[in-house]
């Protein structure tokens, strides 16, 4: 049985975000300096813009060897249409969410579209493998058999 886990208590709140008006050689310095692979752009009312990720600077790089010296704007780059989730979608969901989708994050919305926190595939595993550890398991072999209970000449067969 898959636990009952939540986005509201599985993503980090505590992000590292990008603001549109960015160049994408500073936003880049970002994902490395911090050492991520991705993340969100946010307008000043914490609106998710889009996410700013390693595929994006791939496509900048492939941009300047295409057409010299390719724009700077951060925005162009930007994967404007993210897979979003908000924080009441369940583990399952999350998990064939990544499934589907080729992203590595999820960013987390409430209604208004303002970004609550993110969940990566990293905190999807960790959280399932915490909960499959704590439940106890039955080892096969290690129960009781019936005829370990009853008389050896009341036993059915």
């Amino acid at each position: 049985m898959m636990p009952t886990i939540t986005a509201r208590e599985l993503m980090v709140s505590n992000l590292i975000t990008l603001s549109p008006e960015m160049e994408v050689l500073d936003a880049l310095d970002v994902l490395l300096r911090r050492r991520i692979s991705g993340a969100p752009v946010v307008d000043e009312t914490n609106r998710l813009l889009g996410v700013f990720s390693e595929k994006s600077c791939m496509q900048f790089v492939v941009s300047a060897a295409y057409d010299g010296l390719p724009s700077s704007r951060l925005m162009k780059f930007v994967d404007t249409n993210p897979r979003v989730i908000d924080q009441e979608t369940d583990v399952l969901t999350i998990a064939q969410t990544f499934l589907d989708a080729a992203c590595r994050r999820l960013p987390v919305l409430d209604a208004d579209g303002r970004l609550l926190g993110q969940i990566s595939r990293r905190d999807v595993m960790g959280a399932i493998r915490d909960q499959l550890r704590s439940v106890e398991r039955v080892r096969v072999g290690a129960g009781l058999y019936i005829s370990a209970l009853v008389e050896s000449d009341e036993r059915p067969i």
